[in-house]
């Protein structure tokens, strides 16, 4: 199989144009065409496809944010099987932020110099807190730092705020914003198809819960982003059928933001880093309605994340500044980067560092 891209867009049988959100004009590549791509198409091929479908979309830009993630629990209901932060009352390690904990997390870093446009927010199911306290948390840092924008709770937490409080999803969503939720993440996705998700995380939301749960935000004008776990139980099929699903909703809703592959981390993986590149070349090149591609440098490690920008991603996600849950699974990449690291991981790369928002408009280029 061959394909190459000219003024149209990428060239592959009598698939139809679309138009993505960008303006760009590409030929929609099909679940068969996405397989022949995974299987068949030439390792450095794929990656240039990918790279200029990344180029047409935003430039040589490559964009990060300054961040901080906070994880308020790791006491959890759930036992997901590839999951090492959760715990439950009595184990070691276990931990429970309380809001004022939280409020000073975020002033001691700011007061250190290394400020920050965004707190990402997730954590454990906590088997006690109820709504009211995630809600409070939201208030709470709004109230202090009004200035920084929040991004909190993945579908499945969302999930469980409905169900210990009795409110609809939407309900939730309300209030959350109310109080201050500006966009949520899109961790909890992991693998769409349900028989891999039955052996994976058999207690999480189904993949049809997470994707309802992410059209009712985007209604509401909650931008979101979408992620996958990959490199565990499943096959090259159920990454293009879970691309597809996300494709899908895109098109009804627009509220994604950037998608981002997330390699399952494990003794046992046997993930390679041409696996990570194709992952991310395949995501850019099937997602035409996606604007961003985020390479995770928590979890693939800066040296391929840098890479991925030369295989169609466009995004090293941001300095972090404090990561647990991924840590907690083995991973041995730094708790954060500062904005000079990763300003020169993208220019060695050969692209042009841009600092962006929560909603990825530009603050300064470098």
């Amino acid at each position: 199989m061959s394909l190459s891209i000219n003024k149209a867009g990428i060239q592959h049988g009598n698939a139809p144009k679309i138009k993505g959100p960008s303006g760009v004009t590409v030929r929609r590549i099909s679940r068969e065409d996405a397989l022949s791509l995974w299987r068949d198409e030439e390792f450095f091929n794929l990656g240039r496809l990918a790279s200029e479908v990344a180029l047409s979309k935003n430039g040589n830009y490559a964009f990060f944010i300054k961040n901080l993630h906070i994880n308020p629990t790791n006491l959890c209901i759930n036992r997901c099987r590839f999951c090492a932060f959760s715990r439950s009352k009595g184990d070691p390690g276990v931990f429970e932020l309380t809001i004022e904990q939280i409020l000073n997390k975020i002033s001691s870093h700011l007061s250190e110099g290394k400020g920050f446009q965004e707190v990402h927010i997730v954590g454990g199911l906590h088997p006690e807190w109820r709504f009211e306290h995630y809600v409070n948390i939201i208030s709470s840092i709004k109230e202090a730092f009004p200035f920084i924008k929040i991004k909190a709770y993945t579908a499945t937490e969302l999930d469980h705020f409905s169900r210990i409080s009795g409110l609809s999803i939407q309900r939730v969503l309300e209030i959350l914003k109310e109080k201050g939720l500006d966009l949520i993440p899109g961790g909890g996705a992991e693998i769409f198809d349900e028989k891999v998700r039955g052996i994976l995380c058999p207690e999480k939301i189904s993949s049809r819960r997470w994707l309802e749960i992410m059209e009712i935000a985007h209604s509401m004008g909650i931008r979101s982003n979408a992620t996958m776990l990959y490199g565990h139980l499943e096959g090259p099929e159920h990454r293009i059928d879970h691309l597809l699903r996300l494709r899908d909703l895109q098109d009804r809703t627009g509220g994604f933001q950037a998608f981002i592959p997330l390699p399952y981390i494990g003794n046992e993986n046997k993930r390679s880093t041409i696996d990570d590149l194709k992952t991310i070349a395949i995501s850019r090149i099937v997602l035409d309605n996606f604007d961003h591609i985020k390479a995770y440098w928590v979890m693939l490690g800066e040296r391929v994340a840098q890479i991925a920008l030369l295989w169609g991603a466009d995004d090293l996600e941001g300095t972090v500044t404090e990561e647990k849950i991924s840590h907690e699974a083995g991973v041995t990449t730094p708790q954060a980067l500062s904005v000079e690291e990763i300003i020169d991981l993208i220019r060695n790369a050969g692209r042009i560092p841009a600092e962006r928002d929560s909603f990825y408009n530009i603050i300064k280029i470098y």
